[in-house]
């Protein structure tokens, strides 16, 4: 499953808003909290994995932005990742 359905994100999102549905998830599926413990632990921990993945992903888009970009704000997330995985030989993705 992906990350951004399992965290039940659009396709734009805050920072805000991912950590206000991350919280709200594990607060739904804390193994404390539900009756069947072995389900609320497998869901809860692939919620903690799927936070985690765009975590990271946000954290090295801003890691690897230049101090233009930074600037100007101008290179999207995905463009960043596109262009990151392009083929150095086309320069195609």
């Amino acid at each position: 499953m992906k990350s951004k359905t399992l965290l039940g994100l659009q396709d734009k999102v805050t920072l805000k808003q991912l950590k206000l549905n991350y919280k709200n998830l594990m607060k739904k599926w804390h193994p404390d909290r539900c009756e069947d413990k072995e389900k609320a632990t497998l869901i809860s921990s692939q919620i903690n994995k799927a936070y985690e993945i765009i975590m990271d992903y946000i954290q090295e888009y801003e890691y690897s932005l230049d101090e233009e970009n930074i600037r100007k704000k101008t290179q999207t997330p995905q463009e960043w990742w596109d262009d990151r995985f392009k083929d150095p030989y086309t320069n195609k993705k």
